[in-house]
């Protein structure tokens, strides 16, 4: 058989993709983020490689199943919606279904896969091994960084200066770690640090300044 050939896209931090696949499927690439693809799916299986986060929108075929693997999971599909955030540096991989029906599991287990119906995210812890599904009214809330909205439910300060380091290509040190217990609820767009940072120091007692054009604390 022939050797697959693989294009491999990196989007960097602060940026955002979109491709189509040679098969129709449709992905979006979020920021710091790697996707790694067959120039031509061939044989009865289309798969592709995942580090970071991506949403697709993937082209049905029921005779070659389309299946994504992340770390230590593997997503299989015939034709869905659906986001997978995997960054290396995050605990868990958070998989969210929009449309369809997919199975998810381990990369190396001969347990059988879960289904997963629409509105639900499975979460993978890495440390436990362990995948849970859960019904989530928020689903939506997941792929909100193809349309540039920055959505924070409950969100710990780490988790939203993660998500600001990469949407935005800044690097923000906490100068005090007696703020690392605040935690944030809000929605906004994701074009203008200044405001995102503003809406911050409104909700909690913190206060951020910069440094550079790429660096901040905060305390």
């Amino acid at each position: 058989s022939q050797d697959v050939v693989y294009n491999k896209l990196s989007v960097p931090k602060g940026g955002e993709y979109r491709i189509e696949l040679e098969d129709g499927t449709k992905v979006w690439i979020n920021s710091a983020s790697r996707l790694r693809y067959p120039v031509v799916f061939s044989g009865n299986i289309r798969e592709v490689y995942l580090e970071g986060e991506a949403y697709f929108e993937i082209a049905e075929n029921k005779k070659s199943p389309f299946q994504v693997l992340a770390e230590n999971v593997k997503i299989q599909v015939t034709g869905t919606c659906f986001n997978v955030k995997a960054y290396a540096s995050d605990k868990v991989i958070k998989t969210t279904l929009d449309e369809g029906s997919i199975n998810i599991g381990h990369v190396q287990s001969r347990r059988p896969m879960q289904q997963m119906l629409p509105g639900q995210t499975a979460v993978y812890e890495k440390r436990s091994n362990v995948i849970k599904i859960k019904t989530d009214r928020y689903h939506d809330d997941a792929s909100s960084w193809k349309s540039n909205r920055l959505i924070f439910r409950n969100a710990s300060l780490k988790e939203v200066l993660t998500t600001l380091s990469r949407h935005f290509d800044i690097e923000i040190t906490v100068k005090n770690e007696k703020i690392a217990s605040f935690t944030y609820n809000f929605v906004c767009k994701g074009n203008d640090l200044n405001y995102v940072l503003e809406v911050m120091q409104s909700i909690t007692p913190v206060s951020f300044k910069k440094i550079s054009e790429y660096t901040y604390t905060v305390e």
